[in-house]
């Protein structure tokens, strides 16, 4: 079943990837291919049996661009957060190896993501650069601040590159709690079992006028996430004991 679901996953995107990159070559920014995207993460999600339940505990507003900020578990926390902020123009990084994938990585490119060589420091400032830009056109920006995966749903510490691009943006960061894409697809396994994930989008945090404003965004994004992350990441087949944390389940 795992080998069909993913044959399925796959032929689906070299299907969809080809459109895209043919609209991609007369669409600069990517607004008009992005929809496209939005399908192809649905799909994903549906052919996985990936349920979603998204939680708004605050509203940001569709009409204005933020910096996304979500906790990291799992390589379908994309298509995740595509269809949980349905709303948006999402544009995130992505290391500029997975170019190199046959039509995923072109339909990365068709889509305007930003592409970043983290090995280059100049590529990294030309990457924010970019990001900047995207946030100018009303493109929102996803920046998973802690830079990989958790392998135990725990947060790990944050990088500052996030949150000094919305100091210097000056745009508002919307904190995102995903729980239980963990346990869906474990890091290091290609295998997507069917469940549900649940997403905490929190109330949008503006720079504030500290003198290091990075910082204090930083420590209220980082509490915002962890007050609404799960306790632990389970198996679904465990049972639904990952939703026992605060906040959750009520």
């Amino acid at each position: 079943m795992y080998t069909l679901k993913l044959a399925l996953i796959v032929l689906g995107s070299i299907i969809q990837s080809l459109p895209m990159i043919a609209l991609g070559l007369l669409d600069p920014y990517g607004k008009r291919v992005y929809p496209m995207f939005r399908f192809w993460s649905w799909c994903v999600l549906k052919i996985g049996g990936v349920g979603l339940r998204v939680r708004p505990v605050g509203r940001p507003d569709p009409h204005q661009a933020y910096i996304f900020m979500a906790n990291h578990q799992s390589n379908i926390d994309i298509p995740v957060l595509v269809r949980a902020l349905g709303g948006f123009q999402l544009r995130w990084m992505a290391k500029r190896e997975l170019l190199r994938v046959p039509f995923f990585g072109w339909a990365l490119w068709a889509s305007k993501h930003i592409i970043v060589k983290r090995s280059r420091s100049k590529a990294v400032v030309a990457a924010m650069d970019a990001a900047g830009e995207k946030l100018t056109q009303g493109i929102s920006v996803v920046v998973f601040p802690e830079g990989t995966r958790s392998t135990d749903g725990q947060l790990l510490p944050f990088k500052r590159g996030g949150f000094r691009l919305a100091e210097k943006a000056g745009v508002a960061i919307v904190p995102v709690t995903i729980n239980g894409s963990g346990a869906l697809m474990k890091r290091g396994d290609w295998r997507l079992k069917p469940g549900e994930v649940e997403v905490v989008i929190g109330d949008a945090v503006p720079p504030d006028g500290a003198q290091d404003r990075s910082r204090g965004q930083m420590d209220r994004v980082r509490e915002a996430i962890g007050s609404h992350l799960a306790r632990r990441d389970t198996d679904p087949d465990e049972g639904r004991d990952n939703w026992q944390a605060q906040g959750l389940g009520h």
